[in-house]
């Protein structure tokens, strides 16, 4: 038996409260009804629409702490930060971001978001790419979300680097990871001070 649409629009607020990130369409499917359901109940609830949202998680969250780069410059929306610990990013696929005859994502998209979340989660006012190892696991498509997460596993302090993990997912399944040697400036003149 289907919920009321009193009942399905508090589930609906409920869900989206639980996961910002939740598309109107995994809305759909999950209370079984159309897109258009779905996005009139965000209406009359004055619910923002996905890319809304993800925009007002990031900008509380993310804008003041990253020093690496300017926001705008990284590639997807930063949804979560811990500098030199951990980092998450999304990224949507669309049809500009493919090949055009089989609408699979073009490599250097996923690289992008995966580097500049790598750049992003130092924590300084300078950090580059120096030697990088990675690895595609499957073709993205088309409408699907990327969603990549940065984890710094080590930092040699007697040196100028910082490794950087980067596993990017669709749903649950791998589709690129790789190693970030990321140079910073600040590792470098503290180990000339010690």
């Amino acid at each position: 038996m289907r919920p009321s649409k009193k009942e399905r629009q508090s589930l609906l607020q409920e869900t989206i409260h639980d996961n910002p990130f939740i598309t109107d369409e995994e809305l759909a499917e999950k209370f079984s009804v159309s897109v258009q359901t779905i996005r009139l109940d965000r209406m009359e609830l004055s619910i923002p629409e996905l890319r809304e949202r993800i925009k007002t998680v990031a900008e509380k969250h993310v804008e003041d702490e990253v020093k690496a780069l300017p926001i705008e410059e990284v590639i997807g929306d930063i949804i979560d930060i811990e500098l030199d610990q951990s980092a998450i990013s999304i990224f949507d696929v669309k049809k500009e971001h493919t090949f055009k005859r089989n609408s699979i994502a073009r490599g250097h998209h996923l690289f992008a978001q995966a580097n500049s979340l790598a750049v992003a989660v130092i924590n300084d006012e300078l950090a580059l790419t120096v030697k990088v190892s990675i690895r595609f696991t499957r073709p993205v498509k088309a409408g699907e979300r990327v969603v990549a997460k940065a984890k710094v596993r080590k930092q040699a302090w007697s040196t100028d680097r910082t490794i950087v993990d980067v596993k990017s997912y669709v749903d649950k399944e791998l589709v690129f990871k790789g190693e970030f040697e990321m140079f910073r400036s600040s590792l470098m003149t503290e180990g000339e001070n010690a």
